[in-house]
């Protein structure tokens, strides 16, 4: 199919995703990471969901709050991941302009969730660590269920003006996209309308959702670790720090590159064009690959779980 770069209409039907510009001649290899990636998250978080359903023992917050986290990370990778390796192996370029939509908004809706889940979790440790005594009856099961659908309801509703907006926007320059899937900066480039109120509100979830959630986080770390310090023994605060570790890996692998994309999205216009799409990419999807790897290796109840189950099946 041919796409003139100066086609005019008033809405498209559809958008052409360009995938990595450049580097169409590599698509075959880069693929292979890509699906690398995809297969390990999904296997990855589909058997700490499996292992926590499994074993009684892991009925608990943090082990509840790991399961939601799992979910999130497999919808956000399965909103963008199908389509980019569709582009990679079909050179499959289309996509409906009301699944780009749907596409956007799972996206950055996983995105938002992922981030009030890592809160939650900070929460759990601070009372689990601050609070031992009334940890059981502070987050009862009843309680985690509810922080787990009011993270769900807070991404959805501050992410569904996004979609709501961008479907009204008339695109009259071009129906193409620079990527391999739907980001809003890119309709909004698109966008032949002011869309000034969208760059507002996208630094509002920015400053004011992402930049609470970093806040909480780390006033719950800093209790943490005053309570940390207050034990008697060294043995006794590397234990009880030691259950914050996972934590503390999974969060720093979502936030940093994040933040590192979003610099150089901003300030790295000497980048070339496909070198920057593929390192954003990279720095989206590997943290999704790595929290599975993560809980697995540092909280022994998980990996030996895994363990027992591979040792049960080779007898």
């Amino acid at each position: 199919m041919s796409v003139s770069n100066t086609t005019h209409f008033t809405n498209p039907s559809v958008f052409i995703l360009m995938g990595i510009p450049g580097l169409e001649g590599a698509y075959v290899w880069i693929s292979i990471p890509f699906c690398a990636i995809y297969a390990i998250t999904l296997l990855g978080n589909v058997a700490i969901m499996f292992i926590v359903k499994l074993d009684r023992s892991l009925h608990g917050p943090m082990y509840y709050f790991l399961c939601m986290l799992a979910l999130t990370d497999i919808m956000l990778s399965t909103s963008i991941l199908p389509k980019m390796l569709a582009i990679f192996w079909f050179d499959s370029r289309e996509i409906n302009f009301h699944a780009c939509l749907i596409q956007m908004f799972f996206f950055k809706c996983s995105s938002v969730i992922e981030s009030g889940i890592f809160v939650a979790m900070a929460f759990d440790r601070y009372v689990a660590i601050c609070l031992p005594l009334r940890h059981s009856t502070i987050l009862t099961n009843q309680v985690v269920a509810k922080i787990g659908l009011a993270m769900v309801l807070r991404g959805s509703i501050l992410i569904m003006p996004y979609s709501l907006i961008a479907g009204r926007w008339p695109y009259c320059r071009t129906n193409i996209i620079l990527q391999p899937y739907c980001r809003h900066v890119s309709l909004v480039n698109l966008a032949c309308a002011d869309t000034r109120f969208s760059n507002y509100y996208g630094l509002f979830l920015l400053f004011c959702v992402m930049g609470l959630d970093v806040i909480f986080i780390a006033v719950s770390y800093i209790q943490i670790l005053r309570a940390v310090f207050s034990l008697p023994t060294k043995e006794a605060r590397h234990k009880t720090f030691g259950t914050c570790i996972s934590h503390l890996c999974a969060m720093l692998a979502f936030y940093i590159p994040d933040v590192f994309s979003s610099l150089m999205s901003r300030f790295g216009q000497i980048v070339p064009l496909h070198v920057h799409i593929l390192v954003s990419n990279v720095c989206l999807l590997v943290p999704l690959m790595l929290n599975p790897v993560i809980y697995g290796a540092t909280i022994k109840q998980i990996w030996g779980r895994v363990l027992q189950f591979f040792t049960y099946k080779g007898t």
